[in-house]
């Protein structure tokens, strides 16, 4: 019996078909699909810290990312999220020029600093607009002059690719993130004749979700990011209770009335009398 899918758009599994460095005739495919590089950029493209793909399922949360070196020396920086993820656009912004940071010294040239971009691709809606891919740079509001062209931030949501391309869609990146959102054997089988290197990602998706260790270390990293954000949602919610409860035990300081009480912290007349209890005990 065929098993399903691993999916594409899962970190874990994204890294380990385009951060794999045996596969860097596919992570250059997908590269010249989003950016606009010129040509001698991409004979030459180098996975940063290959190291960080074992296949331990030790790689910190979040950070399942792919940093890439061109021939020329440009940095780039992919990641994808699947869930809702807080202030991302400052993250973003803040990795973005720690690669810029990381390239000189004190003392050292400028003109050393290699140009880095982020490609962050999200399961997720970042703008209310139907454009899937954006592509963000320096540039000043009214005359569009571009500052700098060291810095440039893409961001690719997976939500808005429609389910039939139009004109403007018919285009490599189109496909690349059709492949990075399929879902079952049969989609996958359509989308990879559209390209040779995603006819070569099918087979290592295929060969992904055949291999029993390989699922494993899936499963094992859903389930530990799964615990990461129950943790993370109880200790939200326990510090929104833990304020309302403060909230009630200042307004009981101030000799507030127990109706105001309960319509200002929404908490039952029975839950304020339990606080008022604690409050009088301690």
């Amino acid at each position: 019996m065929l098993k399903s899918l691993l999916p594409p758009k899962s970190d874990f599994v994204f890294k380990r078909i385009f951060g794999d460095v045996r596969n860097t005739d596919i992570l250059t495919d997908f590269l010249q699909s989003v950016l606009e590089l010129p040509a001698e950029d991409y004979e030459e493209v180098s996975v940063v810290d290959p190291h960080l793909n074992k296949d331990s399922g030790e790689d910190k949360y979040g950070i399942l990312d792919v940093k890439v070196r061109t021939k020329t020396g440009k940095i780039i920086d992919v990641e994808i999220q699947r869930r809702d993820f807080p202030n991302i656009e400052e993250r973003i912004l803040f990795y973005t020029s720690k690669m810029l940071l990381g390239q000189i010294g004190s003392g050292d040239d400028y003109r050393k600093i290699k140009q880095v971009i982020s490609i962050l691709i999200t399961n997720y809606e970042l703008y209310k607009d139907e454009r899937y891919h954006h592509r963000f740079k320096l540039r000043d509001d009214e005359t569009g002059i571009l500052f700098t062209r060291l810095l440039e931030v893409n961001t690719l949501e997976l939500p808005k690719l429609p389910a039939l391309p139009s004109d403007d869609d018919r285009t490599k990146l189109y496909e690349w993130l059709r492949f990075i959102k399929v879902e079952n054997r049969e989609e996958l089988e359509m989308i990879a004749t559209a390209n040779p290197k995603i006819k070569k990602a099918k087979g290592v998706l295929l060969k992904m979700s055949a291999d029993e260790q390989a699922r494993l270390l899936y499963e094992s990293y859903e389930m530990r990011e799964l615990d990461e954000m129950t943790r993370t949602n109880h200790a939200y919610s326990k510090g929104i209770a833990e304020g309302i409860v403060n909230t009630a035990v200042n307004m009981l300081e101030a000799n507030f009335p127990f109706e105001m009480i309960v319509q200002a912290t929404k908490l039952s007349v029975e839950e304020v009398e339990s606080v008022r209890l604690q409050w009088i005990i301690s």
